[in-house]
């Protein structure tokens, strides 16, 4: 009997401290995760706060000098395509329903009713419609060679400082690639100046020159982006005067007979 009761306590404590190890484990284990949860969290504003630090720092490491001529660039070339933008979707009009209107304005009113209408209507294809009614008096060909005259002078307002974000394009990365080049040569002046190929020095020298590059080649992306849509914006208006300009002539055919 006293074996069985002495086996029956070993046993107990056994499963006892079985126990309270497990429940130990279980505690240590969830405060480990509340722990790591909340290093998590607090370290995400910390990344989020780095990116924006290290970029600052990245823009600062690469020198004032050809820095701040690529973000010159960029702001120079961002202000001409936002104002080209809206110019570009202001000179967009609904050619149908224009069209629509002056041929309606030439049946029931003749040619004065149909200037009246696209006097009232902005947009390039309006002022073309203007000019080639204001030269029905002369025949249709002085009327086709001022929608023709007169298509290319809208054409070079929607053109107007586009030529200006290409140049950026261009003069960004090329500024970088000189900076770079600059970096390096004061880098390896420093090397001569210490006497020893010390790595650090060689590897800060390269990094310095290279975020020149790095920020220029940034720029020219986000500007070829914006120049591209200009362009697709300025081809698509174009077309739309072009085939304007036919039915204008179609019209202007009919209403003579």
């Amino acid at each position: 009997m006293k074996r069985l009761f002495s086996i029956l306590a070993i046993t107990g404590m056994m499963v006892f401290g079985t126990a309270n190890a497990t429940t130990s484990a279980t505690v240590n284990t969830a405060a480990t995760t509340v722990v790591t949860t909340q290093e998590t969290e607090q370290a995400a504003p910390a990344e989020e706060l780095g990116f924006h630090q290290g970029l600052k720092k990245r823009f600062i490491e690469g020198g004032p000098g050809f820095m701040g001529i690529v973000l010159l660039c960029l702001i120079l070339g961002l202000a001409i395509a936002i104002e080209r933008i809206i110019f570009l979707n202001l000179s967009t009009t609904n050619t149908k329903k224009l069209t629509q209107n002056v041929e309606d304005a030439l049946a029931s009113g003749g040619v004065e009713a149909a200037k009246e209408v696209c006097r009232n209507t902005k947009g390039p294809i309006a002022s073309i419609f203007y000019q080639g009614l204001d030269r029905t008096d002369e025949g249709i060909e002085a009327a086709e060679k001022a929608v023709v005259a007169y298509g290319g002078v809208q054409m070079g307002q929607l053109e107007k400082n586009v030529s200006w974000i290409s140049l950026f394009i261009a003069l960004a990365p090329m500024l970088g690639f000189m900076g770079t080049v600059i970096g390096m040569i004061q880098a390896f002046d420093k090397i001569e100046a210490a006497g020893d190929m010390n790595p650090s020095l060689v590897a800060g020298g390269i990094k310095v020159a290279l975020l020149t590059t790095v920020f220029g080649l940034i720029v020219a992306i986000i500007l070829q982006i914006f120049y591209n849509y200009i362009i697709a914006k300025i081809d698509s208006i174009v077309n739309d005067m072009e085939d304007s300009s036919i039915s204008l002539m179609d019209m202007l055919i009919k209403h003579k007979k």
